[in-house]
């Protein structure tokens, strides 16, 4: 699983995680698009989508584990909410975890968003002022919620 604001560097790091053997990325960003093209404007249309695409993978990702395959989660565990979606996948499947927690400043996130923006190969596209929206509702992994963490700083 990974953890850090947008642009903090999670989907670079999960490719490099998913070159592992016997390893699969699963990536948000990927299935949003490909199942919503273009109905992916505001963060009210991407709570939607992304509650609709948890829900159907949730029972898959737990199988893929139990069958002992390891699985790069691209989904971002960014609120405690996310990282308990999380959580139920791989105790369910009885798998080890790590939460990958990419803590970066929003100095930098924002520059690398304009530079992925600028460069038109992410499928979304997002401003500063949705950025600063969407940080808003970001909470850091705690010592207390029980996940091995990986901090990447």
């Amino acid at each position: 699983m990974v953890c850090g604001k947008i642009g903090a560097g999670k989907s670079t790091l999960t490719r490099r995680l998913a070159q592992e053997p016997a390893t699969v990325l699963i990536s948000e960003d990927a299935w949003l698009d490909a199942l919503y093209p273009g109905e992916i404007r505001e963060l009210p249309d991407y709570v939607r989508a992304s509650g609709r695409l948890k829900q159907a993978m949730a029972s898959h990702v737990s199988a893929l584990l139990a069958a002992g395959v390891s699985v790069v989660l691209d989904f971002p565990a960014n609120t405690l909410g996310n990282r308990a979606w999380a959580r139920g996948i791989f105790e369910a499947a009885g798998a080890a975890h790590q939460l990958h927690f990419l803590d970066v400043p929003d100095e930098v996130c924002k520059q690398r968003l304009r530079a992925r923006n600028a460069s038109g190969e992410h499928p979304f596209e997002t401003s500063d002022a949705q950025f600063d929206m969407i940080t808003r509702h970001f909470v850091a992994p705690t010592a207390d919620e029980g996940f091995q963490v990986v901090r990447h700083a």
